[in-house]
């Protein structure tokens, strides 16, 4: 993006299995995920995938959705009723519904386009998108299983990842061969 100062940040953290994006085009990884990455390209799956959320815009969607949501809470608490202890009330159990069927979706839905585009700037940088799905296999191995259920997480389930990257592979493929000049079909994801 022609508006973004872009800059790139490596956080000496080697136990936080981490990376972010600040709107505006502020991308930062923990040294915790590097074991990960395993290698290059798997570093361009997560640099992909924080300046997708970039270009994207996914920052300034959040801030704004969360304004909207708060205004709405706040008036309809205020509506409902004069009695301040009610109005908490009301407000809270608002908050836990709005969460769990507005905002964590939307979150999914940021995560799931962040990952489509990060694959396909990878691929267009010469980097294999085929590695993606793998280092999101090497992610669900270190978490242990360690995940909330979907319909809890902002992120998609790992299983939900490699499927919808697995997807989004031949279009990924032809741009990767495009960049590398190397020709073929995508066959699909082979494990050992």
């Amino acid at each position: 993006h022609t508006n973004y100062d872009w800059e790139f940040r490596v956080i000496d953290a080697p136990d936080t299995v981490n990376a972010f994006c600040l709107p505006g085009g502020k991308v930062a990884f923990y040294t915790g995920i590097l074991p990960i990455c395993q290698n290059e390209a798997g570093v361009a799956v997560v640099m992909g995938h924080e300046v997708a959320h970039a270009l994207a815009r996914h920052g300034a969607e959040r801030i704004s959705q969360s304004l909207v949501l708060n205004l709405g809470i706040a008036a309809i608490s205020a509506a409902a009723s004069k009695d301040p202890e009610t109005r908490e009330e009301i407000a809270a159990a608002l908050g836990v519904g709005t969460a769990l069927t507005i905002a964590l979706p939307f979150s999914r839905k940021q995560e799931s386009e962040a990952d489509y585009i990060g694959l396909m700037l990878m691929a267009k940088a010469g980097y294999d998108p085929r590695e993606a799905p793998k280092f999101w296999k090497r992610m669900e191995a270190a978490s242990n299983g360690e995940q909330p259920p979907e319909f809890l997480s902002t992120h998609p389930s790992h299983e939900r990842r490699i499927e919808d990257l697995e997807d989004a592979m031949p279009e990924a493929m032809e741009y990767y061969h495009e960049a590398t000049g190397k020709g073929g079909e995508y066959q699909g994801l082979t494990t050992k």
